[in-house]
């Protein structure tokens, strides 16, 4: 049945190494547990609910993609669009949270509605293959400086902006052990590589932390299983629909939400993907990527619905393609431990940012390496290449990152007399593209 549903063979891969690579990017992703709930408390949302939603939205969407797209794409709340939710739409536009989980659930809507009607499929196969190739490698860049940032690797610097951390911390060595020893791993070839180096660098944690005391490594958990939930964000958000007529800001708030979710999503498939059997090298197409936008348009929906901010596909999904996942089985063995993790928390101690840094690091190295294909001696395809890459770092966006480099390709492209290979879709999202940075809520 399993073959039957997944394709396993027809993809070249088992059980064993989907089932591994599944629990690669439920470690990768782990942290979304207790990161979405620190964020969104700040918007006034009791954090054991959010803990709950969650759970349960990154459970059943992941199931779904896998089930739906045969994609080994997981999916949970995005960092950054959650970032949106609270700083900006309930911080700045002083929506209630219950007023933003509603404008979350109208953009669902729309995901849903431009889905089906294959305006989604169309844009993102309208990308020419050279920026396909930009954004996957600019998002591995993206994700491992994610990974040092939040090991504390490379931290704010009032001088220089970033700067290193300090290497004397017990967690900045236990990442810099783990970089070590999964790039060992990744070298000698080792099978699922990045998935034991997850596992090494946990135990070694948990092990000097227990020694040491250091709270900041991993800890042996306290308990194993936790029956307390918090189900007080179910349906939160239909009370909150009678501000989306009446707050000046709420159609500005679904808007950016609208942006961020749909390139964010549409930058991290076409990274994925194009690690595994899922694009097309020739066409840079991507098989059934309806099925994939459609699992996704639905997960954004849904998670507003059990309360939490916009549920998209998540890049840390290269972790596990990194060790072999190549189909659903992938999304659904991380759908079913995102829903395991909502009994298990206490569990989940040994999971810090430290363990999954070096994962992210060698998943960033494995995806630059996509930048061999591009044709650098072209200045349309190195510039906006470039353009792309730096501001997904610096700007720390996905979407942002994408932007800037659509609109350096179209300009870069008339500055050379190559306009007229410029598709009509690639030239409307440039002038939506500029839109948004002019709205673009400060």
């Amino acid at each position: 049945m399993i073959e039957k549903l997944f394709n396993l063979e027809k993809h070249g891969t088992n059980v064993k190494t989907e089932i591994l690579a599944g629990v690669t990017t439920f470690l990768a992703m782990a942290y979304i547990l207790a990161v979405n709930p620190s964020i969104l408390g700040q918007a006034g949302m009791p954090k054991e609910g959010v803990f709950l939603a969650t759970a349960i939205a990154s459970g059943l969407t992941s199931i779904l993609m896998g089930v739906l797209a045969n994609y080994p794409v997981a999916l949970s709340a995005g960092m950054g669009v959650n970032a949106l939710f609270t700083y900006t739409i309930v911080g700045q536009m002083h929506l209630s949270y219950q007023g933003a989980l509603a404008c979350v659930f109208v953009s669902g809507l729309i995901f849903i509605l431009i889905t089906v009607t294959n305006v989604r499929k169309a844009i993102i196969n309208a990308i020419p293959q050279q920026l396909k190739l930009a954004i996957g490698a600019g998002i591995g860049f993206f994700v491992a400086f994610v990974g040092l940032k939040n090991a504390g690797i490379v931290v704010a610097n009032q001088a220089t902006f970033v700067g290193l951390g300090n290497f004397t911390k017990p967690e900045v060595l236990l990442a810099l052990f783990g970089i070590v020893v999964t790039l060992i791993f990744w070298g000698k070839n080792v099978p699922a590589g990045v998935f034991w180096g997850l596992v090494v660098t946990a135990i070694v944690g948990m092990i000097f932390g227990g020694i040491t005391g250091a709270k900041a490594l991993p800890q042996l958990p306290h308990g194993v299983v936790s029956i307390e939930f918090d189900t007080s964000l179910f349906g939160a958000f239909a009370s909150g629909f009678s501000e989306l007529f009446a707050h000046p800001n709420c159609w500005l708030a679904i808007f950016s939400l609208l942006f961020v979710d749909f390139f964010d999503t549409a930058g991290t498939l076409v990274a994925v993907a194009g690690k595994t059997d899922i694009m097309d090298k020739e066409t840079g197409e991507l098989r059934d990527v309806e099925k994939a936008l459609l699992a996704d348009s639905i997960g954004t929906v849904f998670g507003s619905m059990v309360g939490t901010s916009t549920v998209t596909s998540f890049v840390e999904s290269a972790s596990g393609v990194g060790v072999g996942g190549r189909t659903g089985l992938t999304a659904v063995t991380t759908g079913v431990l995102f829903l395991l993790a909502a009994f298990f928390s206490p569990l989940l101690t040994a999971v810090t940012s430290a363990v999954t840094a070096p994962a992210l690091v060698v998943v960033g190295i494995m995806m630059a390496q996509q930048l061999e294909g591009l044709e650098w001696n072209n200045i349309v395809f190195a510039s906006s290449a470039f353009v792309t890459i730096i501001f997904m770092i610096l700007g720390y966006s996905i979407s942002n990152g994408l932007a800037l480099g659509f609109i350096t390709y179209a300009i870069t492209a008339v500055a050379t007399g190559k306009s007229k290979e410029v598709s009509p879709i690639v030239w409307c999202l440039v002038v939506l593209f500029i839109i948004y940075f002019v709205v673009l809520p400060k």
